[in-house]
């Protein structure tokens, strides 16, 4: 199996559990690592035969930048099902990150895999 990845797609959304997390957005960074079968779009040379990262990162960013979770967990879960569930995707794992969500911490966030790991 093959991995199409894409990395630090920035978003801006609600996401805090916090009463001022709630009035203001927030950038969290999304790190997506998806497995794919590569070899019918590097013998076609075509996009319509591959994982068109474009088309998720669009997708996503429509689907983040409209969410107002509490949870990255619950955010990071989402965003694993649509990439499953509407991108042809067998395993994905996705990092999220929440800088600056933890002081003195340079990272934070979560990183779960998803799907039939290849």
């Amino acid at each position: 199996m093959d991995i199409i990845y894409l990395n630090d797609l920035k978003i801006d959304t609600v996401i805090g559990i916090y009463d001022w997390e709630r009035r203001i957005r927030q950038t969290v960074s999304l790190d997506l690592e998806m497995a794919t079968d590569i070899r019918k779009a590097a013998a076609s040379d075509s996009i319509d035969d591959t994982l068109n990262y474009k088309a998720v990162a669009k997708r996503l960013i429509q689907f983040v930048g409209d969410s107002q979770f509490q949870l990255v967990e619950t955010l990071t879960e989402r965003v694993a099902e649509i990439i499953l569930s509407e991108f042809n995707v067998s395993w994905v794992r996705v990092r999220l990150n929440k800088k600056g969500a933890v002081r003195y911490a340079g990272d934070v966030g979560i990183i779960i895999e998803r799907g039939s790991k290849p």
